[in-house]
């Protein structure tokens, strides 16, 4: 049997349930926890920043999606939970029986009620709140706590949500940059000195 990548990140290592099954090409990075009869399948990533990522009985990561915990927002999947293939979910609660479908976006500090569905290229805005059996239609943004569910192409709508819920303070601990000044100086320099803790990973 050909093993995943298998990485120790800041002293913890990927844990595999023995009825689990990790594709050969998946990768591993750090506290991530894959529980009974989970499927991992190939090219998916699931790292643990600081906060573990964490796969409920029988939950399925399809191909090439990204999971990732941060150390402000663990990142949690319930029981049956369907990711589908290129999705990115980062520090994001998913709760029991949810269907997130190709190429869905779930963001920092979200949470996603039990059956809720989000549908293709659907996006979960930080902090949003989905209560059970929600559902995101293909394409749309669900934003806040309340929920709004928009079109994406209603930008000042999900502007006057998202703006409240403070992306660079939340995530990356900086202010709003003033008008002609850019965020990505301090971004850049506080991810980049966070992600260079990979610098002493270890494969196992």
């Amino acid at each position: 049997m050909i093993a995943p990548m298998l990485i120790e990140h800041e002293g913890c290592s990927p844990t595999i349930h023995a009825t689990a099954y990790v594709a050969p090409t998946a990768t591993l990075s750090g506290d991530v926890r894959v529980g009974p009869g989970c499927r991992v399948l190939f090219g998916a990533v699931l790292t643990a920043e600081g906060g573990p990522v964490e796969l409920g009985e029988g939950s399925i990561v399809m191909e090439n999606a990204v999971l990732r915990g941060s150390r402000r927002d663990p990142l949690r999947l319930g029981r049956q939970v369907l990711v589908g293939p290129t999705s990115y979910l980062t520090g994001c609660q998913v709760e029991d029986e949810v269907f997130l479908a190709t190429g869905s976006r779930v963001f920092n500090g979200a949470r996603i009620g039990t059956r809720s569905e989000v549908r293709i290229n659907g996006l979960v805005h930080l902090r949003t709140v989905l209560p059970a059996d929600s559902v995101v239609p293909i394409g749309w943004v669900a934003v806040g706590d309340p929920l709004r569910i928009l079109p994406a192409e209603d930008h000042e709508g999900i502007w006057a949500a998202q703006k409240e819920l403070d992306f660079p303070g939340y995530v990356f601990g900086l202010d709003r940059p003033g008008r002609g000044e850019s965020l990505m100086p301090g971004i850049s320099e506080r991810f980049g000195r966070a992600l260079g803790r990979h610098n002493n990973d270890r494969q196992i």
